[in-house]
C-alpha cells in the first residue's frame, strides 16, 4: 500500500515571489523532491540536483485565446502588447532568467504556444534534454536547438535516466469549444526562426508524462483530458491534474480519473489560472472557480489531499529512500 509519512505534504515555509526583487530561496535538502508551479501547466520538480521543467511557460504574454473559451479580462494598468496569430513569437528572457536557473529535462505534452513557447530559450539556456512529439520538436530544431538535446516520443515509451525514470502516456487535449475543439495539425518540419505565434501553436498530439523519482510517482496531465485505458493500472502519488472549466464537457471527469488511478494521495489542480495576465495579477476568480475541482476530487476520493498550488511556492514530498 503506498504511503507517506506525516509531514509529506508539507508546504515549503518559504515562497518565491512571482514577482523578482525577494530573497532566493534556501537550497533543499538533496533527494527530498520538490514541486514548484510556474503558471499555467508549467512545473519545476526537483531534488536539489536534478530538475525537471514540464511545459514551463513564465513569458505570461497576452496572446489569442482558444475557441469556445470566453475572453480573458485585462485590467487598464496592463500595457503589454497584444499579441495576434502572425506575430513573431517572442520569450521574455527576463521572465526565463528570473525563474528557470537550470533543467535536466524539459517534458512538453503537446505544442500550443502557453506550453511550448518558453521552451527553446530553456533548452538553450539550460542544455536539458526536450522530450516531446515530432511537432514539438520541429518547434524547437526551428530555434537551433541542437539533436543531441531532442527525445522524440509520440506515447508508450518508458525510459531510464538513472535517477529517475519517464513513461510517456499517449492522451488528449481538452475538449474547447463545446466539445468542437479537434487539430490534426503539426509544426512541420524545416522552419526557421523567428517563428509566429500560429507557427509554435498546432497541437501535434497530447502526452502526459509518469515521472518515478525517489520512491515518488507523479502523473502530470497538460490539459483537460486523457485516455482512460492508457492510465488505468497506474498508482502515482501525485497527480497533476487539469482543472479548468472544459474539464466539465468530460463524463465523469474527476470520479473516472480517482477510480483508475487507484485514488491517489495528493492531487494538484493545473492549468486553471488566467495565463494572459502577469504574474502579480488577481487570480481570484480563477482560485474562486478551481473550487468546484476541489469538490468533485474530494467526493470522489474522500482521503485524498488537494493543494491549490501558489505560484512558485514549494510543495515538499518527504524523502522515500
Amino acid at each position: 500500500m503506498r504511503k507517506f509519512g506525516a509531514t509529506c505534504f508539507a508546504v515549503a515555509l518559504a515562497a518565491i515571489s512571482a514577482l523578482a526583487g525577494q530573497n532566493p530561496p534556501r537550497p533543499q535538502k538533496a533527494g527530498r523532491v520538490v514541486l514548484k508551479w510556474l503558471g499555467t501547466a508549467g512545473w519545476e520538480i526537483s531534488d536539489g540536483d536534478a530538475v525537471i521543467l514540464i511545459d514551463p511557460y513564465v513569458s505570461r504574454i497576452f496572446g489569442p485565446q482558444p475557441p469556445g473559451r470566453p475572453p480573458f479580462a485585462r485590467t487598464p494598468e496592463d500595457k503589454r502588447p497584444l499579441y495576434g496569430w502572425n506575430d513573431i513569437a517572442v520569450s521574455d528572457q527576463t521572465a526565463i532568467d528570473a525563474h528557470i536557473a537550470k533543467a535536466s529535462y524539459v517534458l512538453v505534452t503537446h505544442t500550443h504556444y502557453d506550453h511550448v513557447l518558453d521552451v527553446p530559450a530553456i533548452a538553450l539556456k539550460t542544455h536539458a534534454v526536450v522530450i516531446g512529439t515530432e511537432s514539438t520538436q520541429n518547434v524547437l530544431r526551428a530555434y537551433g536547438v541542437p539533436e543531441s538535446q531532442l527525445i522524440t516520443v509520440r506515447g508508450g515509451e518508458d525510459y531510464d535516466f538513472g535517477s529517475l525514470s519517464i513513461k510517456v502516456i499517449p492522451s488528449l487535449h481538452s475538449p474547447l469549444d463545446h466539445k468542437h475543439y479537434f487539430s490534426s495539425l503539426t509544426a512541420p518540419a524545416g522552419m526557421k526562426a523567428p517563428l509566429t505565434l500560429l507557427q509554435i501553436h498546432p497541437e501535434g498530439g497530447t502526452l502526459a508524462y509518469l515521472i518515478r523519482f525517489h520512491g515518488h510517482q507523479i502523473l502530470a496531465f497538460g490539459g483537460m483530458n486523457y485516455i482512460e485505458r492508457e492510465i488505468a493500472g497506474l498508482e502515482p502519488d501525485v497527480v497533476l491534474a487539469g482543472a479548468a472549466g472544459s474539464r466539465s464537457e468530460i463524463f465523469d471527469y474527476s470520479g473516472r480519473l480517482m477510480r483508475a488511478l487507484h485514488f491517489p494521495l495528493l492531487v494538484i489542480p493545473t492549468h486553471w489560472d488566467n495565463f494572459t495576465a502577469p504574474y502579480g495579477a488577481s487570480q481570484q476568480p480563477a482560485i474562486e472557480a478551481v473550487q468546484s475541482f476541489v469538490k468533485e476530487i474530494q467526493a470522489a476520493s474522500p482521503k485524498t489531499k488537494v493543494i491549490v498550488p501558489k505560484y512558485f511556492e514549494g510543495i515538499s514530498l518527504e524523502n522515500e529512500n
